[in-house]
């Protein structure tokens, strides 16, 4: 997205239009949590969620970013997805489009790009990377990141590139995965490495 020069910003309006859109971040959050909530074992209540999980944390200050960029605001939003990124260690892009729910567990060293799309009940694990297959200067009004359709689940340490891929829906990508071509709805994948395990004598 291409911010507007500042001295050409309503000042007034932007402010208007993103005080109007707090009721809807909200009410998205809340749907955030309780997916959480519903999806993690060890979540005892959405209360919990809301004040102590880090994915959450992150969720709740990329839907502010992002109505802020959607705004055309400029460098506040970055900063706002930077200090997010310090706390928990997820770096989401303020440009990202994210649905709702959505669904961080652990968090740390995920990685969402700018152009990246991500669909409704999306679950996404710690180390995740959706990003460019290459990166250069003149690809920067260019979609470079990843589109993960409804209903996907990722899981931790997976790495997902390119602007042409695509995750259908209701599909499983295994731990460690690194994948840079489209999977079809309904697909699950793994990594076929094999861990051997060998118990010496005494």
């Amino acid at each position: 997205m291409s911010y507007l020069d500042p001295s050409t910003i309503n000042i007034d309006e932007v402010i208007y239009k993103f005080y109007a859109s707090l009721e809807e971040i909200y009410q998205n959050l809340r749907l955030d949590a309780t997916k959480i909530y519903e999806e993690d074992p060890a979540a005892v209540s959405i209360h919990e969620v809301i004040v102590s999980y880090p994915g959450f944390y992150a969720t709740a200050v990329y839907r502010i970013a992002n109505k802020l960029s959607q705004l055309s605001v400029p460098i506040l939003p970055r900063i706002l997805s930077e200090h997010a990124h310090g706390k928990t260690g997820v770096d989401i892009h303020p440009n990202a489009q994210i649905d709702v729910p959505f669904f961080i567990d652990h968090g740390t060293g995920i990685v969402i790009g700018a152009t990246s799309i991500i669909g409704k009940n999306v679950c996404i694990y710690q180390g995740v990377t959706l990003g460019a297959a290459q990166v250069s200067k003149v690809l920067s009004d260019v979609k470079r990141h990843p589109t993960v359709e409804d209903n996907v689940t990722i899981y931790a340490r997976s790495t997902i590139l390119g602007g042409k891929t695509v995750i259908g829906h209701n599909s499983v990508i295994g731990g460690s995965v690194f994948l840079t071509k489209t999977v079809a709805p309904y697909s699950s994948v793994f990594n076929t490495h094999q861990l051997r395990i060998e118990v010496r004598e005494e």
